[in-house]
């Protein structure tokens, strides 16, 4: 079985590139914004998430905290993929319960599917 993996990222190109980039050896689905991801949460639940900051509507600290306060959701694992990539940022989005921090764009493959693999080996 393939780990289904959630971007939840409102650009298409970027959507593109992590698909290109995760398909090989994931499950990917897309949603353009946070409602639509959590609506499709109720149904089927990734394996782990990639959730943009800066979405329409919900920004992506908002779906973090209702993907924290669902009992079935809560321990999902959530990855910030964000272009607010100093540390003092990566910081405040771990201590918001991200539990990790990607910067966009992608500019390390290894690391990118290192963090991913590694968020998956730990939950599952």
């Amino acid at each position: 079985m393939r780990h289904r993996i959630a971007i939840v990222e409102d650009n298409f190109e970027t959507c593109l590139l992590v698909r290109l980039l995760l398909e090989p050896t994931y499950e990917v689905v897309e949603y353009r914004s946070g409602a639509e991801a959590l609506a499709a949460f109720e149904n089927t639940t990734p394996h782990l998430v990639l959730l943009d900051i800066s979405l329409p509507g919900l920004d992506g600290t908002e779906v973090l905290a209702r993907i924290r306060h669902d009992e079935h959701l809560k321990k999902l694992p959530v990855i910030a993929f964000t272009a607010y990539a100093s540390q003092p940022e990566r910081t405040r989005y771990l201590g918001l319960g991200f539990d990790d921090h990607v910067s966009k764009p992608i500019t390390d493959r290894t690391s990118f599917l290192n963090s991913i693999e590694n968020l998956l080996q730990r939950t599952h």
